[in-house]
């Protein structure tokens, strides 16, 4: 098996570009671009990686790391979760700035990867500007908050430990039932450190959105219960906005006259409509 020497950050965005989904027949790359707020902890890792070659990914430079967050968690949204964006940020306030909009993502099952900066690795030197300082433990930082609202989380101190934490969190992100945010904490120092990587961790991978057929006893109950019920409703949520359920919702509505109202996270999946 060949070997292809980058740094952790070239590795990264390598990465990135050869992450693809499959739904429905059609096949595309799953992400779209990077959104960047770049200071210390990834302008020289991932920033240097993005302008050396940063493939098909667009790069949109923010201003709130939050908002940055926020817009990545629309964008997922509105295409249905098989498209998204990455956010990188740097080390303290910068990642800081992530929470709010990683426990969005969380409560409302939505894939965004989050790529703060972190601490140096080698613990030299220290303390870092803006770091988190506690006495019990050097090993905390500020990405440790990001923890409780990250469907998954990991801190790179080694640049081979890369190709592990990347193939879970795209598992993780394109898990139909348990999608969110994905967080890979990036130590800064290892950011540029070099490894010989196996060529075939960068080859194109494929995630493959399925759709999962109900059981003959699903369809048998459900029909008894539409039948056996005075006024039924349909409840529309998420998971019919991610399937794309629209018209065939409409014809079940109109057809059987059965009216339709939503969660949250179904809202937008039909149109709302009034007749006199």
């Amino acid at each position: 098996m060949g070997k292809i020497r980058l740094t952790t950050a070239q590795a990264l965005i390598k990465f990135l570009n050869q992450q693809y989904i499959h739904v429905d027949g059609k096949e595309f790359p799953f992400v779209e671009g990077i959104f960047s707020v770049f200071g210390h902890g990834n302008v020289l890792g991932i920033g240097q990686a993005l302008e050396q070659d940063a493939g098909h990914l667009k790069v949109i430079q923010g201003k709130n790391e939050q908002g940055m967050a926020l817009a990545a968690i629309a964008y997922s949204k509105q295409m249905l979760r098989q498209k998204i964006y990455a956010v990188t940020t740097s080390v303290g306030p910068g990642s800081a700035n992530l929470a709010t909009a990683a426990a969005t993502a969380l409560a409302n099952n939505i894939p965004v990867l989050f790529l703060p900066g972190d601490t140096f690795a080698s613990r030299q030197p220290d303390p870092v500007l803006q770091q988190v300082e506690q006495e019990y433990s050097l090993a905390v930082t500020t990405n440790d908050a990001l923890k409780p609202v990250s469907r998954y989380w990991d801190r790179i101190t080694r640049p081979e430990q890369l190709m592990s934490s990347l193939i879970r969190a795209f598992e993780v992100m394109t898990d139909q039932g348990k999608a969110g945010p994905a967080t890979i904490c990036l130590s800064q120092d290892v950011e540029g450190e070099a490894f010989d990587y196996d060529e075939k961790f960068f080859e194109k991978r494929v995630h493959y959105l399925d759709r999962k057929a109900p059981v003959e006893r699903e369809l048998k109950g459900a029909a008894e219960l539409i039948k056996a019920s005075e006024n039924p409703l349909i409840l529309v949520g998420g998971g019919a906005k991610y399937s794309g359920a629209r018209e065939i919702l409409i014809a079940l509505s109109e057809k059987h006259n059965i009216p339709l109202v939503e969660t949250q996270a179904g809202k937008a999946t039909v149109e709302s409509t009034f007749k006199k």
